[in-house]
Order: structure tokens, then C-alpha cells, then sequence
């Protein structure tokens, strides 16, 4: 499943924003939220995450590489949506990402990103007056 779109939707007073049911569908029942390091969160399927996690303990067993490991398992979730289609962040994950109240939903074909909104028409987006169609022409024509 590839993750397309994006969805503007709000974060409430209990931490809980709601999952688009295209992503839903294909998240399955529980799925992962981790805060990416560029302060937004990702979603990824158990699966993906899965693989994620064991890469990360492949690695050696230096004193360096267990810091890297802690912070690379620091603050992920796993979630479940309720019957209206939300799921519940941690606090940690709300101040990771700044979320306020609008947030951005984005598929990034094999992960999902939330964003805050603010955030996103910011940082983001701010590249986007500098695209050209040389950013990926071997792959996009």
C-alpha cells in the first residue's frame, strides 16, 4: 500500500486526532507512531515498523550505539483508532511534534506524517517555490 494525500484535520483537548479511513484501512487494527527527528510524527504499519526495529538492533553493541538505539525507541506508540476513527497521543508526542490544534495529515507513500499545521505551511512547504521539474526527472518522466 502506498500512503497518498493529505487531510487537514484538528487535534482535541484530549490528544486525539482522527485517522483518514483510506490510511486506516490499510494501517490495520493497531499501527506505530514515532517522533521523527524533523518534529513531525510518523505512522508506520506494525510491519514496517517491524523491520525498522530490527535494523536498529542489528546494529553493534557499542555504548554509542545503544545511546542511538534509546533514542531511536524513545516515545513510540503503538496505537489503536476508536470507533470514530482517532487515536490517542502521548503528551510527549503532542510537544514532540507541536501540535496545537490543526494539524496535516500526509501520505509519504510508505509512512504517514502528521504534522501541525503551521509547522508544515512553514517548514514543510517552504520549499516549494524552489521546485523545478529537475528535482526527480530520471523518475518522474
Amino acid at each position: 500500500m502506498l500512503f497518498q494525500g493529505d487531510f487537514k484535520h484538528t487535534i482535541d483537548s484530549k490528544n486525539r486526532i482522527f485517522i483518514p479511513a483510506r490510511f486506516r484501512e490499510a494501517l490495520g487494527d493497531s499501527f506505530i507512531v514515532y517522533p521523527a527527528p524533523d518534529g513531525c510524527l510518523f505512522i508506520f504499519t506494525n510491519e514496517k515498523w517491524e523491520s525498522i526495529a530490527n535494523q536498529i538492533k542489528g546494529q553493534s553493541a557499542t555504548i554509542e550505539d545503544r545511546k542511538r538505539q534509546r533514542r531511536a525507541f524513545y516515545g513510540v506508540l503503538t496505537v489503536e483508532p476508536d470507533k470514530q476513527g482517532r487515536i490517542t497521543l502521548s503528551q510527549f508526542l503532542v510537544d514532540h511534534a507541536g501540535l496545537k490544534k490543526d494539524v496535516m495529515i500526509f501520505g509519504m507513500t510508505d509512512r504517514i506524517e502528521i504534522w501541525d499545521l503551521d509547522r508544515w505551511n512553514n517548514e514543510a512547504m517552504a520549499s516549494s517555490e524552489e521546485m523545478t521539474d529537475d528535482i526527480y526527472p530520471e523518475i518522474i518522466y
